[in-house]
């Protein structure tokens, strides 16, 4: 390495350094969120409506794949295209706030039901095993599924304060292993189907007095049949949960992005629809009406498992592998909703909705733990009031899911007629008018999730109250938050704040990073305006991810004595600099290596960081002030200099701009 590189300090961003994931661990990723559903969507919408249920847990999983598609068409719209985004976009700011409300609401429940609801599957089984062993178990299922839900979620809790973020191979790993538990389930499912014979599930529908709520009141609303096909239809609708969690996951998917988007939301998709509303329908056929009401009513796949024919030591040891797989997606989908929740509100400080104190960062390690804590101590006060309760705290859940769906999709109709920009994928069914593209097709889906939230909101007395309450509260947040913020905008200074929050990290020079740079070929790429990365955009568009480091390198000039140490940090103009490259990076699903040298030249700087990588070629935009011929000059001048008569490997250079490249070979 050139020796005017030592001591030499870089700045490394490493916020911008995604690793980017196959379409098989993306859908890994919102499976542990979506498929967990499967372990109580079933069973909750049984003890609503009766022995109908199947039916409206595969409508709701057919609905699901249809959810997904939307999913789709704003993912192709924005990177980052989940509720707060499109809403803001299509319906501006104060219903983004309400959109957003609901969400949070929907993660502050999805974490108590999902570990309530391993608690209980945990407790099913030890009343099995343990008296195998000669144990008397006489603990309350339900007060073992809190105890068991609040020390889960501690431990998430203090997981996500470290930092420790989701591992889409954790997350394919446990979904290998669901699916192989699944698939033995399934089939011995069937086997035993096989051998009793079996009756379809009825169509009527036989509502209990909870699942009617204040429809109780309106007796001849209940006689007009598409009514209680709609209620039915609401009460199966958590089935149909994590959908948010594609659009968050979206920007990790690797190149071709909307390619692997759509495979990725198939396999969500048809998963979800055998596991979820296969093992649903099947549970039906099995098991006996009164055990699914009593015994089964809070693990019904723990009680799949325990009424299949065969001997009672192997339907044991399947049991114990249905509630192992279980709990790891069930913990799983607990720690998902940590994850997403903070990334929603992270996503919403950034526009200044949050007071900067919810964003503080801990001291030893760099989070938002503030807004963590809130969200814990949250979802800990729900499994409390629940009091174990998967039925009560089911119905609360679908009211979060169905609310911040309707705000979705009515925006992304909205954006048709607002935005005329090409997508590159749209939801079917539509007809041109003109410029715009009429959604008729997602307009039914519309139509769809508002008469379900309609129904909700009037057959789910405690959710319903609750859901308003708790999205009014955290709208009130968010707007008081928001004044203040107008305000005071920093009301909580900290020198390295700004550092923190882009994960900052800084090397005395460049060959630390020599180890982190392992693909054969490296391509370097200076940037300095970020309204000029059309060299970036080209580089992204045709180089190979698997086999090039792409190496995007901002010259921090010092001038006369100005010292290095009071220079290297990132400054505003830094940080709107490399925005628009992250997005672009993410948009193209290509890694990238954001790196910032201090020097008093930057044509110094790119050949010295050039020489030191091993780059094969150098790719600059044109610059406004001196022209392309101009720039390739200067580099060849300071390519010599630095030789020094030195060995080193010929390097391309090329200046792209406007369609157009001039290219020079550094020899």
């Amino acid at each position: 390495m050139n020796s005017q590189l030592k001591g030499k300090e870089v700045l490394v961003l490493s916020t911008a350094m995604l690793s980017f994931i196959s379409f098989w661990r993306a859908a890994a990723v919102v499976l542990c969120d979506m498929g967990s559903s499967a372990y109580y969507a079933g069973s909750i919408a049984m003890n609503a409506f009766g022995p109908a249920a199947p039916w409206y847990v595969l409508a709701v999983m057919v609905f699901g794949g249809l959810m997904l598609a939307v999913y789709v068409e704003s993912c192709a719209m924005f990177v980052r295209g989940g509720v707060y985004k499109v809403v803001n976009e299509a319906l501006g700011h104060s219903m983004a706030k309400i959109s957003v409300s609901a969400l949070i609401f929907d993660y502050m429940i999805t974490g108590p039901i999902s570990s309530i609801s391993a608690g209980l599957y945990v407790s099913g089984l030890l009343t099995n095993l343990l008296p195998l062993v000669h144990i008397h178990w006489n603990v309350p299922p339900k007060a073992f599924a809190v105890v068991f839900a609040v020390l889960v979620t501690v431990y998430f809790w203090k997981e996500n304060i470290k930092g420790v973020e989701e591992s889409s191979d954790k997350n394919f790993k446990i979904m290998g292993f669901v699916t192989v538990v699944g698939a033995v389930l399934m089939a011995w499912s069937l086997v035993t189907v096989g051998l009793r014979g079996f009756t379809l599930p009825p169509f009527g529908l036989k509502f209990t007095d909870n699942a009617l709520g204040w429809m109780t009141h309106f007796p001849a609303w209940q006689t007009i049949g598409l009514v209680g096909i709609v209620m039915a239809f609401g009460h199966s609708i958590l089935a149909m949960s994590g959908l948010e969690t594609l659009a968050q996951v979206y920007r990790e998917i690797e190149d071709p992005k909307i390619k692997n988007l759509k495979r990725a939301a198939w396999a969500v998709f048809l998963f979800s629809f055998v596991l979820t509303g296969g093992l649903t329908f099947l549970s039906s056929l099995i098991i006996p009406g009164d055990l699914i009401a009593g015994k089964y009513a809070d693990n019904l796949l723990s009680g799949l498992a325990m009424e299949l024919s065969g001997p009672y030591w192997a339907r044991i040891v399947l049991q114990s592998l249905v509630v192992v797989s279980g709990s790891l997606m069930l913990v799983g989908a607990l720690n998902t909703s940590l994850v997403g929740a903070n990334g929603v509100l992270n996503r919403v400080a950034e526009d200044g909705i949050l007071h900067d104190w919810f964003r503080q960062l801990h001291k030893k390690y760099g989070t938002t733990y503030r807004m963590i804590n809130l969200i814990a101590l949250s979802q800990i006060g729900v499994i409390l009031l629940s009091r174990g309760d998967i039925y009560l705290i089911g119905e609360a859940y679908a009211f979060g899911v169905l609310w911040s769906l309707v705000f979705k999709t009515l925006s992304l109709i909205i954006l048709r007629f607002k935005d005329h920009t090409p997508r590159e994928w749209m939801f079917p069914l539509n007809f041109r008018l003109g410029r715009t593209y009429f959604p008729a097709g997602m307009g039914l889906i519309f139509i769809v999730l508002l008469a379900a939230s309609l129904a909700n909101l009037l057959t789910k007395r405690v959710a319903t109250i609750a859901g308003f309450v708790s999205t009014a509260a955290l709208y009130a947040v968010f707007q008081v938050s928001e004044n203040l913020t107008r305000k005071k905008p920093r009301l909580y200074e900290h020198a390295q704040d700004s550092d923190e929050k882009l994960n900052l990290r800084r090397e005395s020079d460049i060959g630390a990073l020599l180890p982190e740079l392992a693909k054969p070929v490296k391509l370097l790429v200076p940037v300095r305006n970020p309204n000029n990365l059309a060299h970036l955009k080209r580089v992204l568009e045709m180089v190979d991810d698997a086999t090039t480091e792409i190496i995007v390198l901002s010259a921090k000039i010092t001038k006369g004595l100005q010292s290095e140490g009071d220079s290297a940090s990132i400054t505003e103009e830094d940080r709107e600099l490399f925005t628009p490259i992250v997005l672009l990076a993410e948009k193209y699903g290509k890694t990238i290596k954001p790196l910032l040298v201090v020097s008093n030249d930057p044509f110094y700087s790119i050949v010295q960081t050039a020489q030191a990588v091993g780059a094969a070629e150098i790719v600059m935009g044109v610059s406004g002030s001196m022209g392309a011929e101009v720039q390739l000059e200067r580099l060849a001048m300071t390519w010599g200099i630095l030789k020094q008569g030195e060995t080193v490997t010929p390097i391309t250079a090329r200046v792209i701009w406007e369609g157009r490249e001039l290219t020079y070979k550094l020899t």
